[in-house]
C-alpha cells in the first residue's frame, strides 16, 4: 500500500461554476435596464456576486490559515490559534489566542479531518476517537 500524501495547501472556496449564475441574471436584468435605463443599476447585484465569489476564500497550508474577503482578510499562524469553534448552520470560526475570533469562509464541519491533517496535528480531529 502507498502512503498517504498531504497536500501543500487546500483552498475552500464558493465553487467557481457560481458566477455562471451571477452572468445568468446579469443578461435577464439587460431587457428591464434597456427599457428603464435607470433599471441599470440593478447590475450592481450580479457584478458585487462575481466580486464576492472570486475574492472570498479560505487558504491552509503549513504556515496557517489564511483568510481573504472582498475587502481585507487575515493571516492566521498556526501557533496563534487556540482552535476551531463549530457554530450553527455549520460555520466554522478560528479562535485566537487572544480569544477574538476569524469566521473562516467556505469552511465547514466535514473539511476539519483535512485541516488537521495540513495543520500537523496542531488542530484535532473531532472524528478521531480518543486513544
Amino acid at each position: 500500500m502507498s502512503e498517504q500524501q498531504i497536500p501543500s495547501r487546500l483552498v475552500f472556496r464558493v465553487p467557481q461554476v457560481s458566477i455562471l449564475a451571477a452572468l445568468l441574471v446579469a443578461v435577464c436584468v439587460t431587457p428591464m435596464a434597456i427599457a428603464l435605463p435607470v433599471l441599470a443599476l440593478l447590475y450592481v447585484f450580479p457584478v458585487a456576486a462575481i466580486v464576492w465569489i472570486a475574492r472570498t476564500r479560505t487558504v491552509a497550508d503549513a504556515t496557517g490559515l489564511t483568510v481573504r474577503r472582498v475587502a481585507g482578510g487575515a493571516s492566521l499562524p498556526w501557533d496563534e490559534l487556540k482552535g476551531l469553534l463549530l457554530m450553527p448552520k455549520g460555520k466554522v470560526v478560528a479562535v485566537r489566542t487572544d480569544d477574538s475570533r476569524v469566521p473562516l469562509p467556505s469552511v465547514r464541519p466535514r473539511h476539519l479531518p483535512a485541516l488537521s491533517l495540513i495543520s500537523g496535528g496542531r488542530i484535532k480531529d473531532p472524528t478521531v476517537a480518543p486513544e
